[in-house]
């Protein structure tokens, strides 16, 4: 039998309930506006789907015209429940979610596994909801594909750009990186800080964001660092706050954008 890392948040973050889960996602994807772009990354908030849900279907229905061609996702997102140097690989062997299983990408993250900031720790993956909330959205719209999941933690948006470097050219691979914006200000404060940090994303200066602007600073500063080296561009899907989508004051928020890179 394969190592399983079984779901931490299902229940809690989205439902643990495999029909009533996809039933929403799927309800979630067909709400968002129709688009035309062939993303080689995205960036997607990564709260419960009552709050962020329809922002991160807003980019992965981007996805459904070329999901036949997209079979493997490299996934990074911020470590929220371990102190972690670099990045971090699980050892185990698939993925578990309410939906399914999803393998790991063996092959890609042994080549990863090298001396340098990727270690590998199930402990780091263990509890992260940051990676496990975007696994439903990617089963629905792409079915069966490879993973590379990555944690990261206290690393350098350099040494985050060489891993994404390492394995954007491999044909059919995805890049996700997944981030919430500002936290816990009054809505006017916190749109207003949103709305510098969209422009430094859209303007790829990686030396802009800080982890007061987003969660998932480190790993979005690689990624621009990546696309600025490669010639990409970044395209804003969504932007909005937990005031905007959820019940309740706006005394605290949290922010959430979504934004595709071609």
């Amino acid at each position: 039998m394969p190592a399983i890392r079984e779901p931490a948040v299902a229940g809690l973050f989205y439902p643990a309930d495999p029909l009533r889960l996809a039933a929403g996602v799927r309800a979630l994807l067909a709400a968002a506006p129709a688009r035309t772009a062939r993303p080689r990354a995205l960036v997607v908030p990564h709260a419960g789907y009552v709050y962020s849900g329809g922002v991160a279907a807003s980019a992965y229905a981007l996805l459904r015209p070329h999901a036949a061609a997209l079979r493997r996702v490299v996934l990074l997102g911020p470590a929220h429940r371990v102190a972690l140097r670099g990045l971090a690989l699980p050892r185990c062997e698939v993925f578990a979610t309410p939906l399914g299983p999803v393998a790991i990408d063996g092959e890609m993250c042994a080549r990863l596994d090298a001396p340098g900031p990727v270690s590998r720790s199930d402990a780091a993956h263990a509890r992260e909801h940051s990676l496990e909330v975007q696994l439903p959205f990617l089963q629905e719209v792409l079915g069966e594909f490879l993973l590379v999941p990555l944690v990261v933690g206290e690393a350098s948006a350099d040494e985050v750009a060489h891993v994404i470097a390492e394995v954007a050219d491999e044909p059919g691979t995805l890049l996700v990186v997944s981030t919430d914006l500002s936290h816990y200000h009054d809505y006017a404060t916190a749109c207003a800080l949103d709305r510098a940090t969209c422009a430094a994303i859209e303007a790829l200066d990686w030396r802009a964001l800080t982890p007061q602007r987003a969660c998932g600073a480190v790993a979005l500063a690689g990624l621009l660092q990546f696309a600025a080296a490669r010639g990409l561009r970044a395209h804003r899907v969504e932007l909005c706050n937990s005031g905007d989508t959820a019940a309740g004051d706006r005394e605290r928020v949290v922010g959430y954008g979504a934004w595709y890179f071609d």
